[in-house]
């Protein structure tokens, strides 16, 4: 710079020669007028924290070092932990005293900042918040409520849940009951197919389940009309006679085809005829 050239701040236009100023996106101020234009006001006392100040800020909120105080207990919060509860920060200590939960099982203050468990209402330091049999920390793990204590996944499977009589784990949701044993749903199987039978109609044969269609036909009557099972489980009627039996809709005249549910009838070897076909014949 020339000694001809001047060098003044670009608001007040003093000459900023021989006197601290500063840049701001290239451009030169006094202290004063950067202060009065840029500086931030301070949440503690209102004035404009200046270039000699430490700025702290918190949120888009701006303090001065000394004014950066608990809203309570007026100790300084500078490099310190704190929390904020309505626009006031306050020291761990003050914030705890008036705010924090207390503790289920130990009953003490859970500090802000500290790990803590919640569950329906009720608060745990992490360390406290254990498995009823274990007593083991349960931290972020799966946990079940069992009368009026909590427990991990395994305990609450050792202590409390039937245990599948085909797979033989657990059982921790749902579940079947047949012959006064405990099943998965998904362990319930047809012995023949092995399809699922939770929810569907089922029937036994020397204690194994089978669904209506695997016992069908396995050991339901053939219907001498059309050779197909004939089963009462799935609400078909059927006709009786000399060890022979038939579908109600089956049972019908060999020769014209009449039903023959409820009247009399001829038969003729293995046929069985109408009485007005018998007599023909």
């Amino acid at each position: 710079m020339s000694t001809n050239e001047r060098f003044d701040c670009h608001y007040c236009k003093d000459s900023l020669l021989g006197k601290k100023y500063i840049m701001k996106e290239d451009t030169q101020y006094c202290t004063k007028c950067y202060e009065n234009l840029f500086a931030n006001c301070c949440e503690g006392c209102s004035s404009p924290i200046g270039c000699n100040c430490k700025d702290l800020s918190y949120k888009d909120r701006h303090w001065h070092e000394q004014c950066f105080k608990c809203a309570k207990c007026s100790r300084s919060l500078v490099e310190k932990a704190f929390a904020a509860k309505d626009d006031l920060l306050l020291c761990t200590e003050c914030y705890a005293n008036d705010y924090s939960s207390k503790c289920t099982t130990c009953k003490k203050t859970v500090m802000p900042g500290s790990r803590k468990m919640e569950y329906k209402g009720n608060s745990w330091h992490e360390t406290c918040f254990l498995c009823h049999r274990c007593q083991q920390p349960i931290g972020t793990k799966s946990f079940i409520p069992k009368d009026s204590g909590y427990f991990c996944v395994p305990c609450f499977e050792k202590q409390f849940a039937y245990q599948c009589c085909a797979c033989k784990k657990a059982i921790t949701t749902g579940g079947v009951t047949y012959q006064d044993k405990p099943w998965h749903r998904e362990c319930f199987l047809c012995i023949g197919c092995r399809k699922q039978l939770s929810g569907q109609r089922f029937t036994s044969r020397e204690n194994y389940p089978y669904c209506l269609e695997c016992f069908s036909n396995l050991y339901a009557k053939k219907c001498v009309g059309c050779t197909k099972p004939i089963t009462s489980l799935a609400g078909a009627k059927y006709i009786s006679f000399e060890e022979r039996q038939w579908h109600s809709e089956c049972f019908t005249c060999m020769q014209c085809s009449v039903s023959l549910v409820g009247r009399g009838f001829l038969t003729q070897r293995d046929n069985i005829l109408c009485t007005d076909c018998g007599r023909e014949k």
